[in-house]
């Protein structure tokens, strides 16, 4: 037997609590006063008001409790965790898959409560990761500017719907209606005029060499109702493009802290300012947190993981991660694989064997890849390999032997690489 240098994890004052959106249950288990290896329990319930939450605090202050753990449970969890993070505990959100009740127990609040301080005073259960004040703060900027500009998009998709059922085909002769040409051409609509030809002379520059097609599309059944409607659409559009300019002001100053860090992720092929911030409001700047780079990707589910049973492995996907930080990953590589670099050439070499899907989530691995030497290391700067990496790393005189004898036994003819050249070598009379 080999012998294991394994420290025992043990938290002596511990407290856990069970959530819910009007009420909580908290357990504090603390060694016993007089005997030995024993422990005190007392279960006890609270409202999740502010006042409330303060109560619990000093009570927990009162049996001197370090460390209290909690499960995710849907958005109460913050309500608690942050109050009681700033009265000084070692606050742990830990995920309710792992802690889950024993089957056959009773399914209580105050059962749970009392299994899950159980479970953490042993030291059977680790944090997730809960960001610093400054990066939670900008998440939710990050993350509520890309809510609008998703609600600004859908009403930009209900404005070509309207025009459709208006016959307006305004949208198959334009590329963006919602540019000076194509709004002039929406404000006229909602004005009263109907006449295609006067219309069409609201187009300017490249958009004025398509006046023909323009009049065969502007000429429809618009009436005073789709104008009606119309009119609120565009209000609305103009009402989510003032925020989005709002918010962007503010997370620019909310972001100015990194902007050391934002400037390094610029570098990476396919990642703008915009991306940069995302990235940083999702993952943080400190890496530390994460041992490696793997653990960084297997934290985003941007690694597939597999099941081993009976000796046979199998596929199980890479499981459901974190949804913004997945849609900012998406927008990278999208913009990467139009690029003739490195994390082009990937995405363009995997999606030509295993699929468009399977090369966004490889390439998005290394993306998270790159994004964690950078932020590990304030003064590293990215270096593209170049699109060219790939084709360069093969050994041509050995790629061809291999195509050669590929050729040779669907032909069944002898064939070999003379001066760079396939031969046909002609069998000898006998």
């Amino acid at each position: 037997m080999e012998e294991v240098d394994e420290q025992e994890l043990h938290v002596e004052r511990v407290a856990a609590l069970d959530l819910g959106k009007a009420a909580l249950e908290a357990c504090v288990r603390v060694p016993h006063e007089t005997r030995p290896g024993r422990r005190l329990q007392e279960v006890r319930g609270y409202a999740t008001t502010t006042g409330a939450l303060l109560g619990l605090a000093d009570w927990l202050h009162s049996w001197g409790v370090t460390r209290v753990v909690m499960e995710s449970t849907s958005a109460y969890w913050k309500g608690v965790f942050y109050p009681l993070e700033a009265e000084g505990f070692d606050c742990w959100l830990v995920n309710a898959r792992d802690v889950k009740n024993v089957p056959g127990r009773p399914k209580t609040d105050k059962a749970d409560a009392v299994w899950l301080c159980k479970v953490a005073e042993r030291g059977m259960c680790r944090p997730s990761l809960v960001h610093p004040r400054p990066i939670r703060q900008l998440r939710d900027l990050t993350r509520y500017r890309r809510a609008l500009i998703q609600d600004r998009t859908r009403e930009m998709q209900r404005v070509e719907k309207l025009l459709e059922d208006a016959q307006i085909k305004l949208s198959s002769v334009a590329t963006d209606i919602f540019g000076v040409s194509g709004r002039a051409m929406l404000e006229a609509l909602i004005a009263g005029q109907r006449d295609p030809k006067v219309l069409a002379q609201l187009a300017r520059r490249r958009l004025r060499a398509k006046l023909a097609a323009l009049e065969e599309a502007l000429r429809g059944f618009f009436t005073d109702h789709h104008g009606a409607i119309l009119r609120m659409m565009l209000d609305n559009i103009d009402r989510h493009s003032e925020q989005i300019a709002a918010l962007d002001t503010t997370i620019e100053e909310a972001v100015a802290p990194f902007a050391v860090q934002v400037a390094q992720l610029d570098q990476v092929t396919g990642v703008g300012v915009t991306a940069a911030q995302e990235l940083i409001a999702e993952v943080g700047v400190d890496m530390a947190r994460f041992p490696s780079a793997a653990h960084l990707v297997s934290w985003a589910k941007f690694c597939p993981q597999v099941h081993e049973s009976a000796g046979k492995r199998k596929p199980k996907g890479r499981g459901k991660g974190n949804p913004w930080l997945a849609g900012t990953l998406g927008n990278i590589v999208a913009t990467a694989a139009r690029t003739d670099s490195f994390l082009g050439a990937r995405y363009r070499r995997i999606a030509k064997r295993r699929g468009k899907q399977k090369a966004i989530v490889a390439t998005g691995n290394s993306v998270l890849v790159i994004v964690y030497h950078l932020l590990t290391d304030p003064s590293a700067s990215f270096v593209d390999l170049g699109g060219d990496h790939y084709q360069s790393r093969v050994h041509h005189d050995r790629r061809a032997r291999s195509l050669a004898s590929q050729l040779q036994a669907v032909t069944g003819q002898r064939i070999v690489i003379r001066d760079g050249k396939a031969v046909i070598v002609q069998p000898e009379a006998a």
